[in-house]
């Protein structure tokens, strides 16, 4: 009896090592990410970078267009001809060929070309604007993500803090050195962070949803991420990152490009009311005749002169420059905005890194060492805990509001700070 006991208790201790190794095989089977794969994900499978690159294969199109020549143009005829006079009888195959080329005007032609030009550049500033748009979204929703575990590793460790103390007051309550009613708070304390716990868990669902969005699937359903928030940087001029915000933003260079395409265009169109020219020749062979010819087709714009297209074209240019400026505008706006978000929260995380969370976590140490003493009530501890949680949430948020400033702050000056 003994000895099948003995088997019993070996089968078991077999069966819950192989459920360890199995937990802990799938556990290590679970990717993890950190930021730079993810941004390379986004990059190669997000569809807006595909459209980006579709842009600039157009434009690459366009620019192959404006530089061809006009096709020349071959006519031909024949047939069979009889002199009508029944005393000749003469009967011979006619025929005709002729050739022309439209010559276009110099100017016009180098005026497509160079919108053409300017439409591959402004494209290629396009890829780079999409490029810096995508990079930011998805290290916004990888510090959302960051932050998400984050609250839900403090709620974790809040609910085992008052599950500590629940078992404490439970002790009591049964050794008749606390009444009833302190259990009876202490359950409340738990499933309010129960509660907790599972709307933070809730949350990392989401949030690891959104980031994985960006990568098209690419991260899967479930996953984990490794990384950190943005430090506080060194240092930081306003003067400096306008600077290179007016000089590096792929925005503002790909609005500089529109512009400068419509200026070609306007000249373009100026051109074109001197119209193209035909030349050609041909070769006419008939009964009793053979001929080699010249010609010369000039169109004669005396009724419209493209007054409609060089209005057009004027409003499109104004259209771009006005679109430059309220850009303009609206990035120095934004940088100056993200810029004192980034020296506000960088100045209370100081404050939080100086005292405030070596302070509270004393305090809750203390309060936790005075009830087990029986020095200190329950509503005390309770009252330090969430103190100590709440300066933890307001550090981790200032962490994470830093950390998105930064990212929104080198958006808007086009570029890493």
């Amino acid at each position: 009896m003994a000895r099948h006991s003995r088997l019993a208790l070996a089968l078991c201790l077999g069966a819950q090592l192989m459920i360890g190794t199995s937990l802990q095989a799938k556990e290590g089977d679970i990717p993890s990410y950190e930021l730079d794969t993810v941004i390379q994900l986004a990059l190669e499978r997000n569809p807006v970078m595909t459209e980006a690159q579709g842009l600039i294969d157009q434009s690459q199109g366009q620019q192959i267009a404006a530089g061809a020549y006009p096709n020349p143009t071959l006519y031909g005829q024949s047939g069979r001809g009889a002199i009508r006079d029944p005393s000749l009888g003469v009967e011979l195959t006619e025929y005709a060929v002729t050739v022309g080329q439209p010559l276009e005007w110099p100017a016009k032609r180098a005026a497509r070309q160079r919108a053409a030009d300017a439409g591959f550049a402004g494209a290629g500033a396009g890829f780079s604007e999409k490029q810096l748009n995508l990079m930011a979204e998805v290290r916004i929703a990888f510090d959302e993500l960051l932050f998400a575990q984050r609250q839900a590793e403090l709620a974790q460790q809040n609910l085992a803090i008052v599950e500590d103390v629940k078992r404490i007051v439970n002790t009591r309550v049964r050794l008749g050195e606390a009444p009833q009613f302190e259990a009876i708070k202490a359950q409340v304390e738990v499933l309010k962070a129960n509660q907790v716990v599972t709307r933070a868990r809730n949350t990392v669902r989401a949030t690891r949803v959104a980031l994985d969005t960006l990568t098209v699937g690419a991260l899967g359903r479930v996953y984990t991420i490794k990384g950190d928030f943005r430090p506080i940087p060194s240092e930081l001029h306003l003067e400096d990152l306008v600077a290179n915000m007016l000089k590096n933003h792929p925005s503002l260079n790909r609005l500089a490009r529109l512009v400068e395409r419509a200026d070609y265009t306007v000249d373009f169109e100026r051109q074109a009311r001197v119209p193209n020219v035909t030349v050609g020749g041909g070769y006419w062979r008939e009964i009793g005749r053979e001929a080699v010819t010249a010609n010369l087709s000039v169109p004669v714009p005396i009724w419209y002169q493209r007054k409609g297209e060089i209005a057009s074209a004027l409003g499109v240019r104004r259209q771009q420059e006005a679109e430059l400026l309220r850009m303009r505008n609206e990035l120095l706006r934004a940088v100056n905005l993200h810029y004192q978000d980034v020296q506000t929260t960088a100045e209370l995380i100081r404050v939080f890194e100086e005292g405030l969370l070596k302070q509270a976590e004393e305090a809750l140490r203390i309060a936790q060492f005075s009830f087990r003493q029986g020095a200190a009530s329950l509503l005390e501890v309770l009252d330090a805990q969430r103190v100590q949680r709440q300066i933890l949430f307001d550090y981790t948020q200032a962490r994470y509001d830093l950390s998105i400033s930064l990212t929104r702050l080198e958006r808007s000056i086009g570029g890493p700070l």
